[in-house]
């Protein structure tokens, strides 16, 4: 799954990094490095321009909140529940098959926070001890520096209890589009820890390559094998883990010091 990352790139990188037509400096964020559910979120998608002579796709950067919620919903209640869509069933689920066929993003992040259950822990909840045992967090990364593009959905919902002007009428909002984790080694590992994804939780973000981006993105894409063709993981080994405080399990807490890697994990872990 994925329930929490970290998205510190500044909106003029992203534009050069993902070809950017049009993003509105209004909707610039700041850095964030514990992104939670129904937080605002970089998204790249490409859609007509309103009002525009061309119908086009423009590729934009936009601002969306995290947690997704149908067009056809009564409330929203629900968006924090729909932060995530698995890859296996994201073409027939009423909640996403229509954002799946139509709209698609890729949501930028530097990568993400998984957590495991320390052995010792675990030892104390069997016991009857401890109730909820800590967890040792990692961050996720791809191995090289490069952006972790995750796949995504967005979808447009109309608050009906607000007037057609108000600036709150709309929703635009997103889920991340998770997979298998691998369970082939990781492309650098820790020296004491997970050996590969699988080892720290059976889910991941489904990453996509650039190579895939275009057709990804271009919302005249609407066969559905086609589609689904892309959401095959990318080759294992591009990813790295490393063990972080566990600072960042308080979603109080942000800032770049949250991304450091330890020498070893604080708590006693299941490898």
């Amino acid at each position: 799954m994925c329930g929490r990352y970290a998205a510190s790139r500044r909106p003029e990188d992203l534009v050069g990094l993902f070809g950017i037509e049009k993003w509105e400096p209004e909707e610039t964020l700041a850095p964030d490095w514990n992104v939670a559910p129904t937080k605002e979120v970089y998204a790249v998608l490409e859609r007509p321009l309103k009002d525009a002579e061309s119908p086009r796709p423009v590729r934009q950067l936009r601002a969306l909140k995290w947690g997704l919620v149908p067009s056809w919903s009564k409330t929203p209640e629900g968006a924090a529940r729909m932060i995530n869509a698995r890859a296996e069933t994201v073409h027939e689920k009423p909640s996403f098959k229509r954002a799946f066929s139509a709209r698609r993003c890729l949501l930028p992040a530097d990568g993400y926070y998984e957590w495991v259950t320390g052995s010792g822990e675990r030892e104390l909840e069997v016991e009857g001890k401890k109730k909820r045992p800590r967890k040792q967090p990692y961050f996720v990364t791809p191995a090289d520096g490069s952006v972790f593009a995750m796949a995504g959905l967005y979808e447009f919902w109309r608050d009906r209890t607000l007037p057609d002007d108000h600036p709150s009428a709309w929703w635009v909002t997103c889920s991340v589009i998770t997979t298998e984790a691998e369970t082939g080694p990781l492309g650098v590992a820790p020296a004491e820890g997970p050996g590969s994804l699988a080892d720290i939780h059976p889910r991941m973000p489904l990453m996509l390559t650039p190579d895939r981006w275009d057709t990804w993105l271009d919302p005249r894409t609407t066969d559905p094998e086609e589609l689904r063709s892309l959401l095959a993981p990318p080759q294992e080994g591009l990813m790295r883990a490393y063990p972080v405080a566990t600072a960042v399990s308080n979603v109080r807490n942000n800032g770049p010091d949250l991304l450091a890697e330890l020498d070893g994990p604080e708590l006693a872990t299941l490898f």
